[in-house]
């Protein structure tokens, strides 16, 4: 396979170019390396991959630079697109909204277009377990209803997900959406609460720690993401024929489009996770307690059935286990 991957200096985005490389894949990676977050550590994904050698290329472009993308698509023949770059971050939202619109909607569209016009096999897209917004019925399933987000993140990823089945509803190109759930790992992002507890209790620093700890996440190690996205881009969506247009499944069609959860299926609180990295530190944390943050949700946990059923995996990493693997790489990492 030819695959591009967006985001490839970002978290998930880097994992899935080296696992598509040790694959013996092709693979062309893009990033615009945005100062939202530490541009060293995007570069340091990038000299990994690098370092692997292959059949590898990076390049640096704005995926809501329409003539960029046309004229990458145009000099390369992929047969698959992973598209993994956004502007990330719900609380990031409130204060930066404009940066949401160009990545995700501008550049979204940008990327259907091409994808429309050069015969994708598959396009598999990064949506968000946010989606779900207000929703409160646990855990969470593809069936549900989700038009109630509460942040404007979340509903630039409801957006590529409606956005998606429209082009595949009429251009008949198989499209894929995979709401990730709670992602940490090894290279995690510096503004997720893995790396900022941990950065936090290792200089003995307080945590600020939201709705006093009792917020609940479906965590989901990234080694499970990366093999659920890998064996999903292999099997590109088709038409559902039990598809009822008098009562529509809301994660199926009538065009080849799916949407799916990626999860690790157990919901855990804020404050075990937290006893949970302490354990692994060998340090206790300055919990500083905190009420509920504007955007935020009280809960998430996925519904992998559809997943497990489709292609016989569904994640399962202890929270344990991921967390150790995280605080070796972060201790390594950042010395």
């Amino acid at each position: 396979m030819h695959v591009l991957v967006t985001g490839a200096a970002g978290f998930i985005g880097y994992h899935l170019a080296h696992r598509l490389l040790s694959r013996g894949h092709r693979v062309v990676g893009i990033d615009n390396c945005s100062p939202y977050y530490d541009v060293a550590l995007k570069e340091a994904r990038i000299a990994q991959l690098d370092a692997l050698g292959g059949q590898w290329r990076f390049v640096r472009m704005d995926i809501s630079d329409a003539d960029a993308m046309a004229n990458l698509f145009s000099k390369e023949d992929f047969s698959h697109v992973l598209h993994m770059a956004a502007q990330a971050g719900v609380r990031y939202s409130l204060v930066a909204p404009d940066a949401y619109v160009s990545a995700n909607l501008v550049g979204f569209a940008n990327l259907l277009e091409c994808c429309r016009r050069n015969d994708i096999a598959h396009l598999v897209f990064a949506s968000s377990s946010s989606v779900y917004g207000l929703n409160t019925a646990q855990p969470f399933a593809t069936t549900q209803n989700v038009d109630h987000p509460a942040s404007l993140y979340a509903a630039t990823k409801k957006s590529n997900e409606l956005m998606a089945h429209a082009y595949s509803h009429l251009f008949r190109f198989p499209c894929t959406g995979l709401r990730f759930f709670t992602v940490y790992g090894p290279w995690g992002r510096p503004d997720m609460a893995m790396h900022l507890f941990t950065d936090a209790i290792l200089n003995d620093r307080p945590i600020d720690v939201f709705n006093e700890g009792r917020m609940r996440r479906d965590f989901t190690y990234i080694d499970d993401i990366v093999e659920g996205v890998a064996r999903i881009m292999d099997m590109p969506a088709g038409p559902d024929p039990a598809f009822d247009a008098d009562a529509p499944n809301p994660s199926s069609s009538s065009a080849p489009w799916r949407i799916y959860n990626i999860g690790n299926n157990r919901t855990v609180e804020l404050n075990e996770f937290i006893d949970t990295l302490e354990k692994a530190l060998g340090k206790k944390a300055r919990r500083n307690l905190l009420p509920m943050q504007p955007g935020d949700v009280a809960a998430t946990w996925a519904d992998v059935d559809d997943l497990a059923a489709v292609t016989g995996f569904a994640p399962s990493t202890p929270l344990a286990v991921g967390i150790e693997k995280y605080v070796a790489w972060h201790l390594a990492y950042y010395k």
